[in-house]
């Protein structure tokens, strides 16, 4: 299978906590995107709730047709040596006009992904791929990534969750710790 390099890169507080509404108030922020810079990855991917809290438009795409695509599909809105990657698996997130950026977004979604919410991202110059019946399928995403928009080396800069699927997947070769000096001292019911 051919796939970028990936590195999980993250930074933690000393107790191992990874929440973004923590870590942001961490000392450290600084040396958390020199140590990315370092890693070489000009692309990055973040999973759906990092992309909420720091890159999407507020608010939920709401489709008029609820008629799903149903099969592995992608479109390359643009070419570019580096992409802002997003995992969102339904399609929910609004965006706006992509052709300002010069990083432009890259939007991977499962093939349950709303045919509306595909034109909204194609009308937005948002290239995306679409792959797994329910859930994403990582593998087959990052094959694409490698054989249709030349990525050859990507940082995973979100939460627990798009981490641990990576991990899951066997998809991880390398892993970039950035600990922050402090500890989650907040009470969590």
């Amino acid at each position: 299978m051919k796939k970028p390099y990936i590195i999980c890169h993250m930074m933690t507080s000393v107790d191992g906590r990874i929440d973004c509404n923590m870590t942001e108030h961490l000392q450290g922020q600084n040396e958390y995107y020199d140590t990315l810079k370092a890693t070489k990855a000009p692309t990055t991917i973040s999973g759906r709730v990092t992309a909420e809290l720091e890159l999407a438009q507020a608010g939920k795409f709401e489709p008029k047709d609820n008629e799903t695509l149903d099969k592995e599909s992608f479109s390359k809105k643009v070419t570019a040596d580096d992409f802002n990657i997003v995992m969102d698996t339904k399609g929910t997130l609004l965006w706006e006009d992509d052709s300002q950026y010069s990083r432009p977004h890259l939007i991977i979604t499962s093939e349950k992904v709303t045919n509306d919410y595909l034109e909204y991202l194609d009308s937005k110059n948002i290239s995306w791929i679409s792959t797994g019946e329910e859930h994403i399928d990582l593998k087959r995403a990052v094959e694409i990534l490698a054989t249709e928009f030349n990525v050859e080396r990507l940082a995973i800069v979100g939460g627990g969750k798009i981490d641990g699927g990576f991990l899951d997947a066997g998809l991880i070769d390398e892993i970039s710790i950035l600990m922050g000096p402090g500890v989650d001292c907040c009470i969590h019911n």
